[in-house]
């Protein structure tokens, strides 16, 4: 029988607001803590994979988000001038009731969210962090940066890749760098965008660009680490162009198109695979704080959200709290850590074309197809 009524969960992105109202729509009391002022915002564009939004319609949003997103079914690779290499259709990752992809705006469903968590009756902690976890060995206190404290039957710790709760249960592990750095702007969708396009070959690892509504989408240019001087977002219009010479096709319209003063965000790629167990007593760690990949699949949110989801259903399912806990690393674990190899694999190839065998396209089909099993 399961000893779960109420759990405390560290970050409200994603992973924890998705783990959140499943839980809640459980009936299990939860607590969600987030430094941030409003668990909304702003944000880049998002490209959602079928698994991605087969979880989100367990919980109840997916609706909400595909009347601003936008759906399609193919990936296009482009040599640097914008001839077509080769088309990949998107397998049915959620199901045939879905579709295969969707692009939208990562403020839309952060909102979206919020909300939803707010109906649901979770109680929201903002400007809040943890600073202490005293465990019981069958409940577990936390303490706030308030100076309050929450006894919980499981504190969940979906506070992201650089989570603080991993390293307050003693999980040593931390990201590292892939050789990888991403600039990433919001655009004017062109009529003729029906569906992702990346463009290979040209002076950078990569460009492309992802239809997020109908008016807009999601353009990124992918590159070396550049100095940390240049990570951060601001009115950098004109610099990425500069930096994106060298494409033609859709993706040098979109570049030509930008303002000087559009807002682009340029962030390291990084990675992490907490292989020990997620778990030390009644705290745990799921997402980003496990299992961050490279976005070169489109598999992160997905992975998240996949997470939130099972773990909701696994805690709930009448099993004690500690058999759930490795059990559910024990079934996560393979998929995760396959979509991670993949993108790592992906990545190296990217930056070393070159590489004997390398093929994008093949990593991508493969990884995508194998993601139609259930989570």
């Amino acid at each position: 029988m399961s000893d779960l009524t109420r759990v405390l969960v560290v970050g409200g992105g994603i992973t924890g607001g998705v783990l959140s109202l499943a839980l809640r729509q459980r009936d299990v009391e939860v607590v969600l803590v987030d430094q941030r002022s409003t668990l909304g915002g702003v944000g880049h564009g998002i490209t959602l994979q079928g698994n991605a939004l087969k979880a989100f319609q367990s919980v109840g949003i997916y609706d909400r988000l595909a009347e601003r997103g936008f759906p399609f079914s193919h990936l296009r690779l482009r040599t640097a001038d914008g001839h077509v290499i080769a088309e990949i259709p998107t397998p049915p990752m959620g199901g045939p009731d879905l579709p295969g992809t969707m692009g939208a705006v990562r403020g839309d469903i952060a909102g979206i969210l919020a909300e939803e968590v707010e109906k649901a009756g979770v109680d929201v902690r903002l400007g809040s962090t943890i600073t202490a976890i005293d465990d019981h060995g069958d409940s577990v206190t936390v303490t706030l940066s308030d100076g309050s404290t929450e006894t919980v039957d499981l504190l969940v710790g979906a506070d992201g890749i650089r989570s603080k709760v991993r390293g307050m249960i003693g999980i040593d592990a931390e990201p590292t760098p892939v050789g990888m750095g991403i600039w990433r702007t919001i655009a004017k969708r062109p009529a003729e965008m029906d569906c992702s396009e990346m463009y290979y070959g040209g002076p950078k690892y990569k460009a492309g660009y992802t239809p997020i509504s109908e008016d807009l989408c999601y353009a990124f240019l992918l590159e070396e680490n550049l100095d940390q001087s240049y990570l951060g977002e601001g009115p950098r219009g004109a610099e990425l162009k500069e930096r994106g010479q060298g494409y033609g096709g859709t993706w040098g319209a979109i570049r030509d198109s930008l303002p000087d003063d559009a807002v682009v965000n340029y962030q390291w790629i990084e990675a992490i695979c907490v292989d020990s167990p997620w778990h030390r007593g009644r705290s745990i760690i799921i997402g980003d704080a496990a299992h961050a990949c490279p976005p070169l699949i489109a598999q992160g949110a997905a992975m998240c959200a996949e997470d939130a989801v099972i773990l909701a259903e696994m805690l709930t399912s009448g099993a004690p709290v500690d058999e759930v806990l490795p059990a559910f690393m024990e079934r996560r674990f393979p998929r995760v850590k396959m979509v991670l190899d993949n993108s790592l694999t992906l990545a190296e190839w990217e930056i070393h074309p070159e590489t004997e065998g390398a093929d994008p396209g093949r990593i991508m089909g493969q990884t995508l197809h194998a993601l139609v099993a259930p989570a």
